[in-house]
């Protein structure tokens, strides 16, 4: 009979599991993209050199290229509307656009105006027209708005930006022209 050797446990040295790469931060992520873009508008720097060192240039006057503008004044406003309300509030449009919107103030220090403001301006005294020109606006801004709006200004003032303010007085200007005021 053979002699059965006894078996020992075979055990292996234990080894650690590779650990998972970390997740960089933000921090460190962008900053391997900045010094990948880096070095990548470094190479087409120098191939834009390499590529371009043939061709002669002349030095260039600088006087030449900047210029001033040439101040031509505010751009003419186009009669787009032959009624006298559709004209006023079409000029009222135009003065918010080239003078600036603000708010809080008919007029304000640098002459910008609110809705109201611009209308008066261009309306020139003519309080019925004036009016006649409020009326139209007024029913712009309850059709947009809602029944709820308590007054021009209110609406003018309810914005921090003269961008709906300034559209209100053109579409204004478009509702007279259709309804022929």
């Amino acid at each position: 009979m053979a002699h059965a050797r006894p078996t020992l446990p075979q055990t292996t040295p234990a080894t650690a599991a590779p650990r998972p790469p970390t997740e960089l931060t933000l921090e460190e992520r962008l900053t391997l993209v900045n010094t990948a873009m880096t070095a990548r508008l470094d190479e087409a720097a120098v191939a834009y050199e390499v590529n371009t060192a043939h061709i002669p240039t002349e030095p260039v006057d600088l006087a030449d290229l900047i210029t001033s503008p040439i101040d031509t004044g505010p751009a003419a406003l186009p009669d787009l509307y032959p009624t006298p309300v559709a004209a006023l509030l079409q000029r009222a449009h135009h003065r918010l656009l080239t003078d600036g919107w603000c708010k809080d103030v008919l007029v304000d220090e640098n002459g910008a105006r609110c809705m109201l403001g611009a209308i008066r301006a261009e309306a020139g005294g003519d309080r019925g027209l004036e009016a006649d020109a409020v009326a139209v606006l007024w029913d712009v801004l309850r059709r947009q708005f809602g029944d709820d709006v308590a007054s021009v200004p209110s609406v003018n003032d309810a914005f921090g930006s003269g961008r709906v303010p300034i559209r209100m007085v053109d579409l204004a200007a478009h509702f007279a022209d259709a309804r022929g005021l």
